[in-house]
């Protein structure tokens, strides 16, 4: 009689406490760099808040297919607490008034949790916080060391201009009908990149008109068809070029930093995979920014209960143990000082990781917004900036496609 006793009241027991246990439901994008670091993530978080659930959704295969699928999803009611998007989307949910502030949440001690202002600036509008950064990512080169010394060049006096890196990467493309000597995706955040190390910005400051039409805009844009016509860039999509890097048959490849662990580990014992950060092409090197690539989370929930719940997640994968998950399994630098100022998080791991040093510090120095493109059409015109950029490496005259562009985005986006 007594174990029946004590068997109903584990029973109870376990019945209460499976009543108490909230769970969140977390989307996020790009499995490809993410999915083992969600995870990684989920079960630090759980570990040290058992009362949590965190359930995952499939993830979507990009930010803007992320985004866009949040905003069906609020239609259909069937929204996520929280979400990652990328540092240049979440705007596009606070326009929908999708986003919950977390201001009420930050208090007036973020600074010491180590949010510094450089880094709520990447989710702040209207005086309003909105998102936290959860990653950056610059513009890097990778190198393939062993195919520049076979091109007569050497790591140690690498150039340090666009001028001698397209030179270069003529003299690794001429090595072989299966060697290619350079490669840049064209893409909105990739433009804006080059951009940035022209000295040049995507909008004026109040955001009411198109900046790219400028000097540094067409030098930037232009930097599409040098590489093809100068360089020998091939038309090849991301995915071949990042299966190309790691198997060594690649020699120069302007991409996100957040690729370096898939890349070094592809690349394993063949070659020393070796990070660069992206010429400086500006006269004026203050002038330089570079986008910052990566994702924000948002809190999209409105259920007081699962705020408290999805706060503490927020707050966990945005702190210090949560930055240390994030840059040890990607390529990405922190989004937090502490994480960077005390050693006892990443002193070991900066100390052994000469490639994340380099490119953690690129953010550090140069990390700038990545424009969004205000209104309803922001996401639309990205695609146009990608299919000017696909026009311009297949021989358009990049002065005339890029004023042609602007004009065309000043129309769509409503500025004229």
């Amino acid at each position: 009689m007594k174990s029946l006793f004590f068997a109903a009241a584990l029973a109870v027991a376990a019945t209460s406490a499976s009543a108490q246990e909230t769970e969140i439901r977390v989307h996020y994008a790009i499995p490809t760099i993410w999915a083992d670091t969600q995870e990684a993530l989920a079960d630090a978080f759980m570990e040290k808040n058992p009362d949590i659930k965190v359930r995952i959704d499939g993830p979507a295969e990009n930010y803007a297919e992320g985004v866009q699928r949040l905003l069906r999803e609020s239609v259909a009611g069937t929204t996520p607490d929280v979400a990652y998007v990328g540092l240049n989307r979440w705007r596009i949910l606070e326009s929908r008034g999708m986003t919950q502030p977390l201001d009420g949440f930050l208090g007036d001690k973020a600074e010491e949790l180590g949010y510094t202002r450089a880094l709520l600036s990447l989710g702040e509008y209207k005086g309003k916080q909105h998102a936290l950064g959860t990653s950056a990512s610059t513009l890097v080169m990778y190198v393939n060391p062993d195919l520049v010394k076979r091109a007569g060049g050497s790591m140690e006096n690498f150039p340090k201009t666009f001028d001698g890196v397209i030179e270069l990467a003529a003299k690794i493309n001429a090595l072989g009908d299966n060697i290619d000597g350079i490669w840049i995706d064209r893409h909105d955040w990739r433009f804006q990149s080059l951009l940035g190390a022209h000295g040049g910005r995507p909008l004026s400051g109040d955001e009411s008109d198109i900046a790219f039409d400028s000097e540094a805009g067409i030098r930037a844009a232009g930097l599409y068809q040098r590489f093809v016509t100068e360089g020998g860039m091939k038309s090849y999509g991301d995915n071949e070029a990042r299966q190309a890097m790691p198997a060594g048959t690649l020699g120069i490849m302007f991409e996100s930093s957040s690729l370096q662990k898939r890349f070094e580990q592809g690349a394993g014992d063949a070659f020393e995979l070796t990070v660069l950060p992206t010429p400086l092409a500006a006269t004026d090197k203050n002038s330089v920014y570079f986008p910052t690539g990566g994702s924000a989370i948002v809190l999209l929930t409105d259920d007081k209960a699962r705020q408290e719940a999805a706060w503490k997640y927020m707050s966990f994968v945005t702190g210090p143990e949560g930055q240390k998950i994030i840059v040890e399994n990607t390529g990405y630098a922190p989004a937090n000082a502490l994480v960077i100022e005390d050693d006892a998080y990443l002193g070991e791991f900066y100390k052994n990781n000469r490639n994340a040093r380099v490119a953690h510090s690129q953010v550090a120095n140069y990390a700038g917004p990545w424009y969004s493109y205000p209104g309803p059409e922001g996401v639309a015109v990205t695609d146009l900036i990608a299919a000017a950029m696909v026009d311009i490496a297949e021989g358009a005259d990049p002065e005339a496609r890029v004023r042609e562009l602007a004009e065309t985005l000043r129309i769509q986006l409503g500025m004229k």
